[in-house]
């Protein structure tokens, strides 16, 4: 197992989610890794947790990689925070992402969950994919 790909993946993925237009025209440049001080936007993207495990086989070192990436929006409704939802599953599912070490051998949506949070002031969806990675320098 290799847990090198970890960074070079999570840099792929909001490359790939900051250069997506129809993602773009809807969240504008509010993606985050780490949210910013101060206030947030209407809605916004946040990377978030990353579960990996081994994935290492005769081809050499491997791990997979489940993540989360988060639409969290004070608007009224979903709509809009399904919108974006939707774009990044675009963009991501199998998706074409170049690492700066080893490489995607395949990238899938597993499943999405919605919910109101902060006494229904918020809305935030959760989409999880996962990514298994091969590390070729090992």
């Amino acid at each position: 197992m290799s847990f090198a790909m970890s960074g070079p993946l999570q840099a792929a993925v909001y490359d790939a989610l900051r250069q997506d237009a129809a993602l773009g025209a809807i969240v504008g440049t509010a993606i985050y890794d780490a949210l910013p001080a101060g206030a947030l936007p209407m809605i916004y993207v946040r990377l978030g947790s990353e579960s990996v495990t081994d994935a290492s086989d005769g081809t050499g070192a491997g791990a997979l990689h489940r993540f989360t990436i988060s639409v969290i929006t004070a608007a009224p409704g979903f709509a809009q925070a399904k919108q974006a939802a939707g774009a990044i599953s675009d963009v991501l599912h199998e998706g074409d992402l170049t690492l700066s070490r080893g490489r995607v051998i395949s990238l899938r949506f597993e499943q999405a969950k919605a919910a109101r949070i902060e006494s229904a002031a918020t809305r935030q969806i959760d989409l999880r994919f996962a990514a298994r990675v091969q590390d070729d320098e090992i």
